[in-house]
């Protein structure tokens, strides 16, 4: 991911796009799927140890950052104040079309997160440090965060912004299952469908992504 597609590359993403859109859907389905099918709403025994070993080891040092975390990747300010503060920026660099992108994959995140809570009930740990919604699985902060890091990661398409949305994606996925709001496997359910619905959404828009993006390099 260090250089971006080609303009051949684009062009044939953006003409391919249902068949690349709705593969990756369809894995994306399977993948989750699989976590519910072995273990239904249950945490897996896994999810179980490692939050024992959570409970064992908090420290309140530990607490602000990860209080940090949740504050930033949830709630009003990383559902609603990152989204649209990105497309703005975006809207004042005259990348329109990245903004749509930003918008559209944060929305559908959003919408697909809520929907798996709803449908699958999954109950949460019993010791949070925090406050949550009804649902555990998927974690929402972290599909969040692995949709900003992915979109990102397109739009501008450096390492170092690949690198940095990882640290941020993993260091959410942590903090959530310290603060007791998500088991392990939510988190990864989380990461699996924000990273998914990032690349979904930008399939069809790959090619015009591209040409945008070299029009502001002239």
């Amino acid at each position: 991911m260090t250089h971006a597609p080609t303009p051949e590359t684009a062009r044939s993403v953006s003409r391919r796009w249902p068949l690349i859109s709705g593969g990756i859907a369809v894995l994306t389905v399977l993948a989750l799927g699989l976590i519910i099918f072995i273990r239904g709403n249950l945490p897996f025994e896994a999810d179980l140890e490692w939050m024992e070993e959570i409970l064992e080891n908090r420290h309140p040092l530990l607490e602000l950052p990860a209080l940090l975390m949740d504050f930033i990747g949830g709630g009003w300010f990383g559902v609603i104040v990152v989204p649209v503060g990105g497309i703005i920026l975006l809207c004042i660099l005259r990348r329109f079309w990245a903004a749509l992108y930003f918008g559209a994959a944060s929305i559908v995140s959003a919408a697909a997160v809520q929907g798996l809570k709803a449908l699958i009930g999954r109950p949460r740990p019993e010791d949070m440090l925090v406050t949550a919604d009804v649902g555990s699985f998927p974690s929402g902060h972290v599909a969040n965060a692995a949709t900003l890091a992915v979109v990102l990661g397109i739009i501008v398409w450096r390492l170092w912004v690949w690198v940095a949305g990882a640290v941020y994606v993993v260091l959410m996925a942590l903090s959530r299952t310290y603060l007791g709001a998500h088991w392990v496997s939510d988190t990864i359910g989380g990461l699996i469908l924000g990273a998914a619905v990032a690349v979904i959404v930008w399939a069809p828009l790959a090619n015009r992504l591209r040409v945008e993006a070299d029009s502001k390099r002239r």
